[in-house]
């Protein structure tokens, strides 16, 4: 018999399930144990790859082997998102439900370009979009309903390129998309918001220099007379206005653009106003905190992360357009290979007219998962946990003669510094997080080095709070001891 003849490679049904059930469990004695490991990875550059075979296998390997070297190889490589004591940069939780949701999607393993490709992955997309324009309370305007509509993208990132690009299609008349980039687009944002924003500049072809950064007031806001100036200017020097990109929530300070007056100056000036509220968005589940949608019925794109704070693992971003038109008329190219009756009729959504690739995966059935499983009473719960652990940890801040506030306290970011100066804050922070008890990050404001402190962990508790901000405390003192 020749080599490999009688034998699928493949894995059985009851290999699967075997498998199957083992990662699972795995996956939930991690759930269990995650507060036990240090919280940042310490392994060094290549220690990884060092450990792996130089080469790929020859012959398959029983898949208990990949589990031991999950747990030997990989898992001291893993820096701890999901730990309790995780409070850098924003979060990015799972949830049971998301994860059996992915678990599905990948066992479907459907490839939802065209609502033809698979009637489910589409419809049920749409419709849970619209789900979340009601859970949020976001402008009906972007319901499907209506000339909008809501798709799923990988990230905010993402979003924001393809607003750009509505954006430059809706102000050229198409005419981008034809003869290539009009060199007179200009983009407008601020200093606080997200890099996404000046990559999207250069991967839509506009350039760095097309990038204007509009003047932010004490709370590292947008000031709406700086946007409308700085319009006035490029139009007058021959510029061409097609996108203001302002944040609900920026990433360093959690600082709100206020939304209605920048809205009021692009409409006068006929320029697209795109809103990036990746992580603060989520917010808006919980009726009192719904001051996180002020002006977005001026919004002609807006964009929340369901991956961030709403225990749906990433990626699972929420975009949505007021007018889908200029979205699918920069995006949209119909080879004879994808033309289908569907299609041709007009009675469908394609997605892939909503996005940069072709293919896309089934990702809303985590998004529809967790939706169910939580419900909106479960999820407002969670929010308002995080909200009211954060404003604790503001008030023991703003009490503590060593250290300060440097920004304000809307919802679950606390920035602070030690009154000592950058080079104490800079060693209060590399101890705490070579230290493995927590794990922090930091940004700049006003030239300052500050500590941020992002609560927003499926599994934080308050105690995890207070043992962080013991600990800031107890490593300070040892700092300023030497």
């Amino acid at each position: 018999m020749a080599e490999g003849e009688g034998t699928t490679y493949h894995m059985t049904p009851d290999e699967f399930r075997r498998w199957g059930a083992e990662a699972v469990e795995w996956v939930a004695r991690y759930m269990e144990k995650v507060e036990e490991f240090p919280v940042l990875s310490r392994s060094a550059p290549g220690d990884i790859r060092r450990s792996l075979p130089p080469h790929p296998p020859d012959r398959g390997e029983p898949f208990d082997a990949i589990f031991r070297d999950l747990d030997e190889v990989i898992m001291p490589g893993i820096t701890h998102w999901q730990s309790p004591r995780f409070f850098g940069y924003f979060p990015a939780n799972v949830s049971g439900p998301s994860i059996l949701g992915e678990l599905l999607s990948a066992g479907l393993g459907v490839q939802g370009m065209l609502w033809s490709t698979s009637p489910a992955c589409t419809e049920l997309e749409t419709h849970v979009l619209d789900w979340l324009v009601e859970l949020f309370g976001l402008p009906e305007r972007f319901l499907s309903s209506g000339a909008g509509g809501g798709v799923i993208q990988d990230s905010a990132s993402s979003a924001a390129l393809c607003a750009l690009l509505a954006a430059r299609e809706r102000a050229t008349e198409g005419a981008s998309n034809r003869r290539g980039v009009d060199r007179r687009l200009t983009v407008y944002t601020t200093s606080q918001a997200h890099s996404s924003i000046e990559k999207a500049v250069r991967v839509a072809g506009l350039g760095s220099e097309a990038l204007r950064l509009v003047g932010v007031d004490e709370r590292y806001s947008m000031r709406p007379p700086d946007l409308e100036r700085a319009l006035e200017e490029d139009v007058r020097s021959g510029h061409l206005p097609c996108l203001v990109s302002a944040t609900v929530g920026t990433t360093s300070s959690n600082a709100i653009d206020p939304i209605a007056a920048i809205g009021e100056v692009c409409r006068r000036h006929g320029v697209w106003l795109h809103v990036d509220s990746a992580m603060s968005g989520v917010a808006a589940v919980c009726p009192e905190l719904r001051f996180v949608n002020d002006g977005l019925e001026a919004a002609d794109s807006y964009c929340v992360n369901p991956h961030k704070w709403m225990f749906v693992n990433f990626d699972c971003d929420a975009f949505y357009v007021a007018d889908r038109a200029a979205l699918v008329g920069a995006l949209s190219i119909l080879p004879e290979y994808l033309r289908n009756t569907a299609t041709e009729s007009g009675a469908v959504i394609d997605y892939r007219d909503w996005q940069i690739p072709l293919g896309r995966r089934f990702r809303a059935l985590k998004l529809w998962a967790t939706v169910r499983h939580y419900g909106a009473e479960g999820l407002r719960h969670h929010v308002r946990k995080h909200v009211r652990m954060a404003a604790q940890l503001a008030e023991q801040v703003a009490a503590d003669g060593d250290f300060e506030l440097v920004a304000p306290v809307p919802l679950n970011l606390v920035c602070f510094r030690h009154r000592a100066g950058d080079e104490v804050n800079q060693r209060i922070l590399d101890r705490l997080n070579s230290s493995g008890e927590l794990f922090l990050t930091h940004t700049r404001l006003g030239g300052a080095l500050i500590l941020r402190m992002s609560i927003g962990a499926a599994a934080t508790e308050p105690r995890h709070v207070e043992e962080a901000w013991n600990a800031i405390r107890r490593v300070a003192a040892e700092v300023q001891r030497g």
